[in-house]
């Protein structure tokens, strides 16, 4: 057999894997490790592993990425994530489906803290879903829309899928986060388009509540003025060039410890639970970059991604049409995996091709964690709709996934507009020095 077809078997050997639920870092790893030991050389196997693993884990870039988790974590902990909603529902409140467009705000807000769509579902979840349920609204419109709204923790900065695209295809990171805020923004109105006109069609899945009080609601943000200011002085540190990503990270990190702290709402077990939180999901995160450099190694010898790039550049289309043929190559994918590993995985093939059709690097990660988005809220894998379905025990899975599905449609709408109008996430990027 020659390197190819060596190459195609372990994709394949890798997707088993993959159903069978062992880790993604340990099935990318384990199946590099074998394939390129077969083609090349035992021993230069093992050495490429131990040389790679050490690269990931001792990468000055990457320390980016636990600065922003712990950052994220610790407000957590520190109860900020209620705040959050809490200020959403006095301002949203009282609209039709006024509670749900109010997860949806509270998501992209958390989402601008954390980085993390399972820690923004799942934290979302545990704080909306019980007043929802409190509030009589239908557990399809609940249970989707803290899913679908979880999806924005990847594409509002600070973006933990932003980080590992820009390392990977050295393009700035400051750049793709000021990337991300316009379209995060844009879809998070969309969403809430979603739920008024979901509504609108069935009003007896959101009974209305009772109209806050002018007072009450500058009083919910004012409560946040700690928070937003972080959030200003991160992203616009990025902005002019002040900071560099990790530097603004150690800002966030350190701003995220202090603001709870002198608010007397940090305790001493809220800091070991987030220290703890953070270190598992960036050993989680490094190892799934490890893992998936091992794995980049073995299939650039087997010369399928520069075979199957060369393909796709080379159809008989328009450049718009082979970025729709991309695309459906990661929606596919982002069914059998995680977004993260996804990412990993595909963009070594298909970011060469994105590039030679003309598009421009930062636009392709916008679109490419759009796609991802999808991913995570679509079986089979649809990982926010199980990390809900562990929070929301008494809803059967398949409620969730129908619940998410019109929010399903508004994605594949706001792809289609993202590939006509660029310019939505291409306008901040020019303004930023790093």
């Amino acid at each position: 057999m020659n390197p190819t077809h060596i190459g195609i078997i372990g994709v394949l050997l890798l997707i088993a894997l993959l159903f069978t639920r062992f880790p993604v870092a340990f099935c990318m790893a384990l199946v590099g490790l074998l394939g390129f030991g077969y083609l090349v050389s035992p021993a230069a196997a093992l050495n490429i592993t131990i040389k790679d693993f050490y690269t990931v884990f001792s990468s000055y870039d990457l320390t980016v990425v636990p600065l922003f988790v712990f950052m994220g974590q610790i407000l957590f902990y520190s109860g900020i994530s209620r705040k959050l909603y809490d200020a959403a529902f006095t301002w949203f409140g009282h609209y039709k489906g006024g509670l749900a467009m109010a997860t949806v705000g509270a998501c992209a807000a958390f989402s601008a803290i954390c980085g993390s769509t399972n820690a923004t579902a799942a934290t979302m979840a545990s704080v909306a879903l019980p007043e929802m349920k409190r509030l009589k609204y239908s557990d399809e419109l609940a249970t989707g829309v803290v899913a679908a709204g979880g999806s924005l923790g990847i594409l509002i900065p600070p973006s933990v899928i932003f980080i590992v695209y820009g390392i990977q295809t050295q393009q700035s990171i400051g750049k793709l986060f000021m990337a991300g805020i316009l379209p995060g923004i844009l879809l998070s109105l969309l969403f809430i388009l979603t739920i008024y006109i979901w509504v609108s069609l069935k009003p007896d899945i959101a009974p209305r509540v009772e109209k806050q009080s002018f007072k009450k609601r500058l009083s919910a943000v004012a409560g946040l003025t700690e928070v937003l200011l972080l959030f200003v002085l991160v992203m616009g540190g990025l902005f002019i060039g002040i900071f560099t990503p990790t530097e603004a990270g150690a800002i966030g990190a350190l701003g995220g410890v202090v603001i709870p702290l002198v608010r007397g709402q940090l305790s001493w077990r809220g800091f070991l639970e987030g220290l703890y939180s953070s270190t598992r999901t960036t050993c989680m995160i490094l190892m799934i970059v490890a893992g998936a450099t091992v794995f980049g190694h073995f299939l650039a010898v087997t010369t399928i991604p520069n075979t199957l790039s060369g393909w796709v550049a080379g159809l008989p289309l328009p450049s718009w049409a082979i970025m729709l043929v991309i695309m459906l190559f990661f929606l596919i994918g982002g069914l059998f995996m995680d977004a993260l590993g996804m990412i990993l995985l595909t963009i070594p093939i298909f970011y060469p091709v994105a590039l030679a059709i003309g598009y421009d690097p930062i636009w392709f990660g916008v679109v490419v964690v759009l796609v991802t988005e999808l991913g995570v809220i679509t079986p089979p894998v649809g990982i926010n709709v199980y990390v809900v379905s562990g929070i929301a025990r008494d809803v059967p899975l398949e409620v969730i996934f129908k619940g998410a599905f019109p929010f399903v449609l508004t994605l594949v709408t706001y792809l289609v507009i993202m590939i006509l109008f660029p310019q939505i996430a291409l306008f901040l990027p020019k303004f930023v020095a790093y």
